[in-house]
């Protein structure tokens, strides 16, 4: 008798999506919009005709976050970023930040330096979906549906040079449409950086999509990096710029507290934070308590980047 065991990603055919509604997905997706005009602006997302939306990514599997996915609205709606207010509940005020026109600069020791409009950067990228773990170092956590593309092929268009040692990412500062630069006291513009040994890595990625629409701005639209095996504070949102550098840069939390927050800020359970213990996180949605991850769960992808580091301050 043969005996089949189904695969955990296979379901029955019967359940399959019929063939010409695949064929004719581009113009089911045009009906869709038509018939809900305002159910792209009240995720946040950018008004139709704003932006060319990345959904139709295919999705990379081989970083499986073996965790269910946060609901968009949870997602999108418990947000760090200082620029608009230091409370979670940003995501409205955040839609004052235009997403079009958008200019992305890279420079610095590069062989060419660029300015580069955001939907050029769309069409010349290989656009992948990848589902990805986030631990803040305050405690919680999510998994969110990413669109967007390895940072190795953003800076291939700018060549480094031999000398370039680290990339350094810089947060749009728009006084007019960002309250919270007027908290003078911080250390404006936002700057966030990492080795080009980390830049170069395979997980180290730029979004310009979640949940199949374009990054909303409240999550740092339209385009910011995302460096999954680190603390979130790392990962810079809304890039004005990127600059290669020979220079470790000094980022903007290790300005404000930097007992507290160090240049690697790499996940590790049994290194807690001098105010509060990092073995467990919280999970958005649900607010479940689960167990803190080394590497937040990546470390077969990144650990060896930290071979002969060890006297570094590599998890703070």
């Amino acid at each position: 008798m043969n005996i089949r065991i189904p695969r955990g990603w296979e379901i029955p055919e019967r359940l399959a999506t019929p063939e010409s509604v695949v064929l004719n997905r581009r113009a089911l997706m045009g009906a869709s919009a038509m018939l809900l005009p305002g159910a792209a602006l009240a995720q946040g997302a950018a008004p139709a005709g704003d932006a060319p939306n990345p959904m139709a990514a295919m999705r990379n599997t081989r970083f499986r976050p073996d965790r269910a996915v946060t609901a968009e609205r949870e997602a999108t709606t418990y947000n760090n970023f200082y620029e608009f207010g230091t409370d979670k509940g940003i995501s409205r005020l955040a839609q004052r930040l235009p997403q079009r026109p958008w200019t992305l600069r890279i420079g610095g020791m590069v062989g060419t330096a660029q300015d580069l409009d955001i939907d050029d950067i769309i069409r010349r990228m290989p656009l992948e979906e990848r589902v990805l773990r986030m631990r803040c170092v305050e405690g919680w956590a999510m998994t969110a549906v990413y669109t967007g593309f390895p940072l190795s092929e953003l800076l291939k268009l700018a060549a480094p040079t031999s000398a370039a040692k680290y990339v350094v990412f810089e947060t749009a500062a728009d006084r007019a449409n960002m309250p919270g630069l007027r908290q003078s006291w911080y250390p404006w513009p936002y700057k966030e950086g990492c080795t080009i040994e980390e830049a170069a890595n395979e997980m180290a990625f730029v979004v310009v999509g979640m949940y199949g629409k374009p990054c909303p701005p409240q999550n740092g639209g339209p385009i910011r990096v995302v460096f999954p095996w680190k603390y979130g504070f790392k990962h810079g949102k809304s890039l004005a710029r990127i600059t290669l550098s020979d220079q470790r840069p000094v980022s903007y939390w290790e300005q404000i507290q930097g007992s507290e927050y160090g240049f690697w800020a790499n996940v590790n359970p049994e290194v807690p934070h001098p105010r509060w213990s990092q073995a467990t996180e919280r999970l958005l949605g649900t607010n479940e308590r689960v167990p803190t991850r080394i590497f937040n769960g990546y470390g077969e992808f990144v650990a060896d980047l930290y071979r002969g580091l060890e006297r570094e301050r590599l998890w703070a």
